[in-house]
């Protein structure tokens, strides 16, 4: 029995997007995988998929490049559906890990792809120089360290020069310098117009590279926003002097509950737009302010809100 789709894909209404799922679903017999999943990624943003180890991020990541058949619900790749004649030419992906021939060196296992994929020779080189892998090409795969091995992976997605690049937790295994020059790669690719859907649970990365985030909990998707939108507001930091006066004032301003004594300041559970009215009643209490600013939430915050703490079902 064929199910509604919860927001229906319409085919002509604008440019289409890279990737835009709707109801999107998968069942495991009784588990559900991915439940109702609406996502949609615009052309030439970096798209973190964020979620708990189990949350469904590689079973959607499966779906969207017909690896996996979806139990309900649409996919689609620039408007078309990821098994359409030629569809994926245009997109390059990395999911869970790569995999490779060990015995023949990584300038060959992507020699091989070139070769099945139609794409020049000349392309390798290029490649294995965008993730710094090219003084160690002519090694056997076999001796790559996990690092390697990972990069080579984002060489072969970039193979084709995709318009759309799909990586599963791209920084697995690299060392922090690794990792800082992955971020640079896909800030490079997303300037050039490629766009770049990743997913990842870890914060910090999502948080540095990302224009918007889809958090998914339990094959749900949970929030869908910009980092900072996401991140929001939580109220009001304040470092004046004496400490015990400021607070004294702001207990009895606000009570005791909205306030904490937070590394030598003051945290408040206040709207940051009535920092002016805080500040002149401290000031008039004899207080000598010295920062007063909007106390922001960190994404592994609101990660831990949206998501219960909890890892989900399916990876």
């Amino acid at each position: 029995m064929t199910e509604t789709l919860s927001r229906p894909i319409v085919p002509g209404a604008g440019p289409p997007h890279p990737v835009e799922t709707s109801g999107l679903t998968k069942r495991y017999g009784d588990l559900v995988a991915v439940d109702s999943l609406d996502l949609t990624v615009r052309t030439g943003e970096v798209y973190g998929f964020l979620g708990p180890n189990g949350a469904g991020k590689t079973s959607t990541l499966r779906m969207l490049l017909g690896l996996v058949r979806p139990s309900a619900g649409a996919v689609r790749l620039f408007g078309r559906p990821p098994g359409a004649p030629g569809q994926l030419d245009r997109v390059g992906a990395l999911i869970e890990g790569p995999a490779c021939y060990p015995y023949l060196s990584g300038w060959d296992n992507l020699r091989v792809l070139a070769r099945l994929t139609g794409t020049p020779p000349i392309r390798i080189r290029t490649v294995l120089e965008m993730v710094d892998l090219a003084d160690r090409a002519g090694d056997r795969y076999a001796s790559y360290s996990l690092g390697m091995k990972q990069r080579l992976g984002v060489a072969a997605a970039l193979l084709k020069d995709p318009r759309l690049l799909i990586l599963d937790e791209p920084t697995n295994g690299l060392d922090p310098a690794g990792m800082a020059d992955m971020r640079a790669l896909i800030r490079r690719l997303a300037a050039a117009g490629c766009t770049v859907l990743l997913s990842s649970h870890l914060l910090g990365e999502v948080q540095q590279i990302c224009d918007r985030v889809g958090v998914v909990s339990r094959g749900r998707l949970v929030a869908e926003s910009t980092v900072a939108e996401l991140r929001g507001t939580a109220g009001v930091r304040v470092l004046a002097e004496p400490l015990d006066g400021a607070e004294e004032r702001v207990r009895a301003l606000l009570g005791p509950d909205r306030v904490r004594v937070v590394d030598g300041g003051l945290d408040l559970s206040v709207d940051p737009d009535r920092a002016a009215w805080l500040n002149t009643e401290l000031v008039g209490a004899g207080v000598a302010v010295r920062e007063l600013r909007p106390l922001e939430r960190d994404l592994e915050q609101v990660f831990f809100e949206l998501t219960g703490g909890g890892a989900g079902h399916v990876g």
